[in-house]
């Protein structure tokens, strides 16, 4: 089972809790009885330097979760390196998905969690306030938590994972809502609105 955390790596992204919640999984089987877990982190670290990879590589390691770090294989298209090793597109990336994990402490907007939405996959994601103020009223049908790993949570994903209509049912719906308040054509809308005012 494939999760992904599609953020850079620092420290507001609480990718923290997205390993607490694969070990959660490992170690509590559910009827769908995965082989492995793996969690996959697609975007570079080093904005504020390589220590806090470091110490999630080491939580994962204590953990005994599977995590891969891919931002040298990750950009915005598919191309090759000169070595002949492919680069791949977010879009493949999204495709291979079981669940997106997007616990941010806080974000400016949420562009990630939007695009998890485009792709119809199911989500968690930690209620950080611009989400609990714009986002999360829309009725969104997202696993939720405020900061921490519980076994609710857990119990929510496991039925996202092992129960394909429930999965079906959540991302529609998040799909529908994205198209009628996050679309192009909304935001098209909004903008002629907006330049029709001045």
């Amino acid at each position: 089972m494939l999760f992904l955390q599609l953020t850079r790596v620092v420290p507001r992204k609480g990718i923290e809790l997205s390993i607490e919640l694969v070990r959660w999984l490992q170690s509590h089987p559910f009827t769908l009885h995965a082989s492995r877990f793996t969690l996959v982190i697609t975007h570079h670290a080093g904005d504020e330097g390589l220590d806090h990879l470091h110490q999630l590589q080491a939580q994962a390691a204590a953990a005994g979760v599977d995590l891969r770090y891919v931002a040298d294989r990750v950009a915005p298209r598919r191309s090759m390196r000169p070595d002949g090793v492919k680069i791949y597109s977010l879009w493949d990336v999204y495709s291979h998905a079981d669940f997106v994990t997007y616990p941010s402490l806080y974000e400016g907007f949420g562009n990630a969690l939007i695009e998890a939405v485009y792709f119809r996959k199911p989500v968690l994601v930690n209620r950080y306030p611009v989400y609990v103020a714009d986002i999360g009223p829309l009725g969104f049908d997202f696993v939720e938590i405020d900061g921490t790993i519980t076994d609710e949570a857990v119990a929510e994903v496991q039925q996202m994972l092992a129960d394909p209509e429930r999965r079906w049912a959540a991302v529609e719906k998040n799909f529908r809502l994205g198209e009628q308040h996050f679309s192009y054509e909304v935001l098209k809308e909004r903008l002629q609105e907006l330049l029709a005012s001045f």
